[in-house]
């Protein structure tokens, strides 16, 4: 079993190395979902991959963004340098990225867990697409692991610790509609992070704690997983260097049967470096929540009292050269190193370099007398780069001439009310939910108008279904009823032409902008929907503990949020995407279909919007945005970076 650590920067790698990983995986400059971490330039990328090589250790190197139609042959030319310096493997999201990749060159290709696989259905498709390896959705429980890698072929790579998004990986299109900066592009703001109300409860609501799965080693080995990960391209070079320490000989135990797997002086290092709380993640645990504090305090220490200027706490297992924080409430005060003479018995008593109002604050761990020591090991590896040199590529240009069409109008439904009152201006029918799911199709059939049941927007076991079109929301769902008559959902992140799998009918991702959309569907002849109204959904989750109804940020922006028959909570934006009068420039560009998605809306309201789209009705946009309260654009103007 594989041990794969995290590095951000030179320093983190050269921590990998002391800390005795596996393997690590990093990115470059560009295309990497880390955009914020220091990241390689491509000589030191060049290095980076010698340095591992030379210590018997893999380099992986993410390419784990979307990519539009323009940077195609950019990425294209990174990997292919990728290829030529001999890294171990690719980490890639991008299904078109993917496919050209797999027709062109050697490199072993690994599915991001942004790619969203979840089921033995998606590690299928991935086999059969010639991937290597797939990283799972850290959704999935142990069982759940234990049996897809027992009946697949593909190896399968776990994340075991480090930061958990609120949101399916790949499905986060927060802070994207927040202010542009996609999650799907290495550009997240971490909306998840921030304060937010709801009627009974108000916090860090969406705030997870940091996956501690150190138990869950012994079964995710003998299920046969070939890596676990340490999350954490961002994090310091001392928690790389104790992450891959510890878990190396987490690993080294387990192999061997020995008991516990950890001592409790590993388990505070761990805490002390980084966390926010430890849970055993979905792995483990089905509640993985810490809403107190969305950021790392280290180990919690204890109360402490201040009195003319000087702090007084129990010793515990303090000693000279730790570092600790105190906080009043919510808000940290300061933080200072502990001298020999703070030490009084079994009390310290210490004058912290800076002014404390008398009080009672709670004390956090945030630094080990041993950090000193860990970091002499570390600076004993010397980095180096190398050279490398970028080939320009030029893909074939196959510009086609989409004709100017009469868009189709296809409407999202997930009542029979509110079906019969769009369906006289419907082309085609997307029905959600199980229920009336066959009056609604037999309706549909009656007024000779298209029907296609959406399939859950997630689910562990997909079931057979008997109607000849589905709507697919994730690669796995695809792959199960690839049989049928398949439309994607805006939930498959179409980026670029190239994407796969073809089917009968994309929806493109609402991340695109009017040119991007324009480039895309000039090179591609697959069959085209855009999202031209509706609530766009902005986080699907596992966590039981959201309640239905508001979600309120601290500016009082409301977001409606809703939980499906399958247990999984959705988040929606708080703003209707309203394109109606960019129709025309829609259908010039040769948009086979309109997406109008008016579920759970009033049938008032869901008539209203969809006679004045088939009426073309601009004079009623005002109209219109009054009705829905607030309406944008969304991206389709400036996209995202």
């Amino acid at each position: 079993m594989e041990l794969l650590a995290p590095v951000g920067s030179q320093e983190a790698l050269k921590a990998a190395i002391a800390g005795g990983a596996d393997a690590v995986y990093l990115g470059g400059k560009d295309f990497g979902a880390r955009k914020f971490a220091s990241n390689f330039d491509d000589r030191q990328l060049a290095g980076a991959i010698k340095l591992t090589h030379d210590h018997g250790m893999k380099t992986y190197v993410t390419v784990n963004t979307l990519i539009k139609e323009t940077e195609l042959a950019e990425a294209f030319s990174f990997v292919e340098m990728l290829d030529r310096l001999e890294a171990d493997a690719v980490i890639v999201q991008d299904r078109g990225l993917m496919s050209l990749i797999k027709d062109r060159l050697s490199i072993p290709v690994h599915a991001s867990t942004q790619m969203g696989i979840h089921s033995l259905d998606g590690a299928q498709w991935a086999k059969e697409q010639g991937l290597e390896r797939i990283i799972l959705a850290r959704e999935l429980d142990l069982e759940q692991v234990q049996a897809l890698t027992e009946s697949s072929s593909i190896g399968v790579e776990v994340f075991i610790h480090g930061a958990l998004c609120y949101c399916f990986s790949g499905q986060c299109l927060f802070s994207s509609f927040l202010g542009g900066r996609s999650g799907n592009r290495g550009a997240c703001a971490q909306p998840c992070r921030k304060r937010y109300s709801m009627p009974r409860r108000e916090g860090y609501l969406l705030s997870t704690a940091d996956t501690f799965g150190v138990e869950a080693v012994p079964d995710l080995m003998r299920a046969g997983v070939c890596s676990l990960k340490i999350e954490g391209r961002m994090r310091s070079p001392m928690y790389v260097y104790l992450t891959s320490k510890i878990y190396s000989q987490v690993i080294q135990r387990a192999r061997s049967g020995e008991r516990p797997l950890l001592t409790e002086r590993e388990k505070e290092l761990l805490e002390v470096v980084f966390n926010r709380g430890f849970a055993g993640g979905y792995l483990l645990d089905k509640e993985v929540m810490q809403t107190a504090f969305p950021e790392s305090r280290g180990r919690p220490i204890g109360p402490a009292s201040v009195k003319d200027g000087k702090v007084r706490m129990a010793k515990g297992m303090l000693e000279a050269g730790d570092g600790i924080s105190l906080y009043l409430g919510d808000e940290k005060v300061g933080g200072f190193d502990l001298r020999p003479s703070d030490l009084v018995g079994s009390d310290i008593i210490a004058s912290p370099p800076f002014g404390m109002r008398d009080g009672e604050y709670h004390v956090y761990k945030t630094k080990d007398r041993e950090f000193p020591g860990f970091d002499e090991l570390i600076n004993r590896y010397k980095f180096k780069e190398a050279p490398a040199e970028r080939l320009t590529v030029e893909l074939p240009s196959k510009r086609l001439r989409r004709k100017e069409v009469s868009s189709e109008l296809s409407f999202y439904v997930s009542s029979m009310a509110v079906l019969r009152s769009v369906l006289p201006y419907a082309d085609r029918i997307y029905y959600d939910g199980n229920k009336q799911a066959e009056e609604a199709a037999v309706l549909c059939h009656e007024e000779g108008k298209e029907f296609v049941l959406m399939l859950p927007r997630l689910s562990w076991n997909d079931r057979p279904v008997d109607v000849g079109s589905v709507m697919v929301n994730t690669v796995d769902q695809f792959y199960r009823h690839r049989h049928l008559r398949c439309y994607g959902s805006y939930h498959m992140n179409v980026f670029n032409s190239l994407t796969v799998p073809h089917m009968h009918q994309w929806t493109l991702s609402p991340e695109l902008n009017q040119e991007e959309i324009f480039q895309l569907l000039a090179r591609s002849d697959q069959r085209a929907e855009v999202m031209v109204f509706g609530r766009v959904e902005l986080m699907l989750s596992r966590d039981p503990t959201l309640d239905e109804g508001t979600l309120t940020d601290e500016r009082g922006v409301r977001y409606p949020v809703h939980r499906d028959q399958e247990g999984f909570v959705h988040i929606l934006h708080s703003t209707d995407l309203l394109l109606l009068d960019k129709v025309a420039e829609l259908n010039a560009m040769g948009v086979d279909s309109l997406g109008i998605d008016v579920r759970r809306r009033h049938p008032d309201l869901a008539v209203f919007v969809a006679k004045s789209f088939r009426e073309m009705d601009l004079g009623v946009m005002e109209e219109m945005r009054r009705k829905c309260g607030r309406s944008s654009l969304g991206h389709y103007r400036k996209g995202v970076f």
